[in-house]
């Protein structure tokens, strides 16, 4: 039996399958203790937990990095580099703020230290890790009584010596991040941000995944890593960094896993929730990134490659100072929440705006649980118009075509900004206001295929179970592709697959049923960045390089390719979640709608394969509405997807 939780900052969601078929569930967080709410979840569902296979997505470590507060932690390095973390890259937000606002450094000074042991760039030592250098760091690490403590010593993934003695003497009950075990890559301020990183939340997620585990007592808890891959939580703790991105790597997997369902490969994603909206691009399989970042902070381990920005169905709308209508990043959140939902909301929100459009029915929102006040958003939108010189009407279209325009130039941002054209691919939309802008969303892209996938207000719940186990392995290996041994390359890739197979082995999973790439990070002599390749040999490496930088950036140059980082990625499926195929209609039984608003409406529940809806109309669901826009017609397939193509 299959459990899959995604644990969010209000609901956590629950997605159960055995040979039933599938449930689903929701339970307000509760973000004091995450795992309250997992087990109430599960006494709810009345299922056994020691029969489960629980596949779990926390944001345990994402909300400790983006609410600052993590654990009490040192940050160690070689002498004269103290301040590494905080000089970071020297890059400023605002490039001609004169008088930017300082920012708070991650470490403070007084937890930055320094010590011996010293390398250089060919892997040589240069100053010795003195027994005396050892014994003054144990020291002050004592008087400062820290939580955790992140080593990151100068080219440390080239020779990892000082940086062991200094993990095997640090005092006990002390939780120990080393970048040459976190983050083994050349560019100390981004493996030193992941080494602190690992460590500032590592305990709490530590501690966290300890009391899950014990208290829901069953044999096997997986933990979703930011990669879209899994990991036994007993060993999750300690790679803490890699769970930043947990939720909606599981999003993105569900996507993969109904899109291959509904016969499409080639997605363009869109997650629009109540604040932010999260956009993907996956072309048969989820695109991985080693340049993200979380809450400002470079974040160089693998992770979903994904765009966020800030829209969502309780964006504000205002007018600024020049008259111009704005939507957005300012959330009106679930508290007061637009001002449909009755709570004090004072501001037009993109929800009040569907609404007053009638893309919204007050009778069935949430099922027909929570009714909203139309009154109140006929006094907000007034009140907009007024202020922008227009009909209410027109200040509502106004709204939703700006939220469409700030997300429809996300989706150009991973698709055309990248060479990319999207037309081919089709738009799916989950979370649970995607699906009332699906149609305008592909319209402003020339795409004329759309999803709305089956369970999408828990997809991302849904996705934790279609994951497989993995693990992401990389180490730093520079120099001339061409110049390079090939044997150096083969035993850099061999330890790394040695090193991943055994600790997969450990999750249970058999070496036969390991599938392994490799990739290769390579870039022309001079770049900084890097592009990655999968690996065959060197001379396809370097074509294939070529092709993509010329793909990627409209040119490619005549100059060395030069190898900068070897990567493997192994990884073991695990039960895959079942869908059943739902029955047709009888032909007997008609499709029935009702209006609301004017505009057909219709019951998800009751829609069977092979129906058809041409022209405008509304789908309602628990915990979603779509809107059907005119010139495009839903076809609901086998599993219940709503597969939207424009006519």
């Amino acid at each position: 039996m299959l459990l899959g939780v995604d644990t969010g900052g209000t609901f956590t969601d629950f997605v159960y399958i055995d040979e039933a078929g599938v449930r689903i569930h929701k339970v307000l967080s509760t973000p004091h203790a995450p795992e309250e709410a997992i087990l109430q979840g599960i006494e709810e569902l009345g299922v056994d937990s020691g029969q489960l296979l629980i596949v779990h997505g926390s944001t345990v470590a994402t909300n400790a990095v983006l609410e600052k507060k993590g654990v009490r932690c040192c940050f160690v390095t070689n002498h004269g580099l103290a301040d590494m973390l905080t000089i970071g890259r020297q890059a400023r937000k605002e490039l001609y703020n004169l008088n930017p606002k300082p920012q708070q450094p991650p470490v403070p000074a007084e937890l930055c230290l320094e010590t011996g042991g010293r390398v250089a760039a060919t892997g040589e030592v240069i100053e010795p890790l003195t027994d005396e250098h050892v014994d003054q760091l144990i020291e002050q690490i004592r008087q400062l009584a820290p939580s955790a403590v992140a080593i990151n010593l100068l080219f440390s993934f080239l020779n990892d010596e000082a940086e062991k003695r200094l993990e095997k003497a640090m005092p006990e009950g002390v939780f120990v991040s080393r970048s040459s075990k976190v983050l083994p890559e050349y560019k100390e301020y981004e493996r030193g941000m992941a080494t602190w990183l690992n460590a500032y939340v590592g305990p709490l997620v530590t501690g966290y995944l300890k009391r899950l585990t014990a208290s829901v007592k069953t044999s096997s808890v997986s933990v979703m890593q930011s990669s879209g891959g899994t990991i036994a939580a007993e060993q999750a703790g300690e790679q803490a960094v890699r769970m930043l991105l947990s939720g909606p790597a599981g999003g993105l997997m569900a996507a993969l896993h109904m899109g291959k369902l509904a016969g499409f490969e080639r997605l363009l994603t869109l997650d629009m929730g109540g604040t932010s909206t999260d956009v993907a691009l996956l072309d048969g399989a989820i695109a991985l990134t080693n340049e993200g970042k979380v809450e400002g902070y470079p974040v160089a381990v693998p992770m979903v490659d994904m765009h966020t920005i800030g829209a969502g169905g309780g964006s504000i709308a205002h007018v600024d100072t020049g008259g111009l209508l704005c939507v957005g990043p300012e959330s009106a959140g679930a508290s007061p929440g637009p001002a449909c939902y009755g709570r004090g909301g004072q501001k037009v929100t993109v929800t009040d705006a569907n609404l007053y459009l009638g893309r919204i029915s007050s009778s069935y929102f949430l099922g027909g649980e929570m009714t909203l006040e139309m009154t109140a958003t006929e006094r907000v939108m007034r009140q907009l118009a007024d202020e922008l010189g227009c009909e209410p009407k027109q200040a509502a279209e106004g709204v939703i075509q700006l939220a469409n325009e700030h997300m429809a130039r996300a989706l150009r941002v991973i698709s055309i900004q990248r060479g990319i054209d999207p037309r081919p691919y089709a738009l799916m939309t989950f979370g649970g206001a995607g699906s009332l802008h699906v149609c305008a969303l592909a319209d402003a892209l020339g795409i004329t295929t759309a999803i709305v996938p089956v369970h999408s207000g828990v997809l991302s719940a849904f996705g934790m179970l279609a994951a497989p186990r993995s693990r992401e392995l990389s180490r730093s290996l520079l120099g001339s592709l061409r110049e390079l041994s090939i044997d150096d390359i083969e035993q850099g890739f061999a330890a790394m697959v040695a090193q991943g197979q055994e600790e997969l082995q450990a999750e249970g999973v058999c070496a036969e049923d390991i599938e392994i790439r490799y990739l290769v990070d390579l870039r022309y002599v001079g770049q900084s960045y890097t592009l990655p390749i999968t690996w065959s040999d060197t001379e396809t490496a370097i074509k294939e390089f070529h092709g993509l930088h010329k793909g990627r950036y409209g040119h490619d140059l005549d100059l060395p390719v030069e190898l900068v980082n070897l990567r493997v990625t192994l990884s073991g499926e695990m039960p895959k979640p079942y869908l059943a195929k739902q029955n047709k209609r009888a032909e007997a039984e008609e499709l029935n709608a009702e209006l609301d608003n004017g505009l057909r409406l219709y019951q998800r529940q009751e829609l069977k394969p092979r129906d058809i809806i041409k022209g405008e109309a509304l789908i309602v669901e628990q915990v979603a509405t779509t809107h059907l826009a005119p010139h495009w017609q839903c076809e609901i397939d086998e599993y219940g997807n709503l597969v939207l193509t424009k006519y």
